[in-house]
């Protein structure tokens, strides 16, 4: 598909409580000398803000810092090539790209988490809702008592130096517009507000506070902050889980701690604490 651009007369403006971003305003608000924003660039549609950004840079066409914002995503991607739609404008579906040439390739994998503590952090200011990290890479919230997946992150090389992380987040979808019915949006939780502009700006504000902190410390988690700010965010730990790994295998037990490598550690009824570095993770209710 073809990315357009945020021009001209388009009638599906007309839904009043979902208005389109400000793209100028944004760049205002954010780019700025000596700032990781290098860029910010809003399309009305586009197959996957991730795919498009990786060309980018494959391409030698965009700089860190690029930010690539869709109003809407017809082919967006989560873990494992799932899916993910949402009506136009109902949402935050954004990449962007950073090269941490500074930092060794063995801590890029914090990447996504790094960037899940942002989001957090982020909608908390900006949203007043309270979020919670599903390990690795999904944003829970409560709507009705229940656990609900709000939003979502996807990060991916982009060539030998960089990587594309792409974060999508329900903003005002309706309950009759969700996908899956454990899915939610911060509306439905409560959010006080669904303003979109200032969501993105503090969770782009919030993610260059943290990459700029895990930079300074050369990617160390420890040092850094992150390992025990993720940690104290993370709804899995503590949790009986269930871990679907590569190869159709499966492994249950508790899920007790969140390595320095960024692995999810699983203590199982045989004693045994397994490490988990790549898996799909389902919570399940205690015994």
């Amino acid at each position: 598909m073809t990315p357009r651009d945020v021009s001209g007369d388009d009638s599906r403006w007309s839904d009043l409580d979902r208005p389109p971003l400000n793209a100028a305003a944004l760049r205002r608000g954010l780019v700025r000398e000596g700032g990781l924003w290098s860029g910010i660039e809003v399309m009305a549609g586009t197959g996957s803000t991730n795919s498009d950004l990786v060309a980018r840079a494959a391409a030698g066409k965009a700089a860190e810092g690029a930010v690539l914002v869709a109003e809407e995503q017809t082919a967006g991607r989560g873990r494992l090539d799932r899916q993910w739609t949402a009506p136009a404008r109902s949402g935050l579906f954004f990449s962007v790209l950073l090269t941490p040439t500074d930092v060794p390739v063995a801590r890029w994998g914090w990447l996504p988490l790094l960037t899940g503590v942002a989001v957090a952090t982020g909608l908390s200011r900006s949203a007043g809702v309270d979020t919670a990290l599903k390990w690795p890479n999904d944003l829970l919230v409560t709507v009705g008592g229940q656990e609900r997946k709000a939003g979502g992150i996807l990060a991916e090389r982009a060539g030998d130096h960089g990587v594309v992380v792409g974060v999508g987040i329900n903003v005002t979808l309706r309950e009759d517009e969700l996908p899956v019915p454990t899915a939610g949006s911060l509306a439905l939780a409560g959010a006080v507000s669904t303003d979109r502009d200032p969501l993105l700006r503090g969770v782009l504000r919030a993610l260059e506070e943290w990459y700029d902190r895990w930079r300074a410390a050369a990617g160390d988690p420890t040092v850094s902050g992150l390992q025990e700010t993720y940690a104290a965010g993370c709804a899995t730990l503590g949790r009986r889980v269930r871990a679907e790994l590569p190869g159709d295998r499966s492994l249950v037990g508790e899920a007790v701690a969140v390595d320095g490598d960024g692995r999810l550690v699983i203590a199982t009824e045989e004693g045994v604490q397994e490490p988990v570095g790549a898996g799909d993770i389902v919570h399940l209710r205690p015994a």
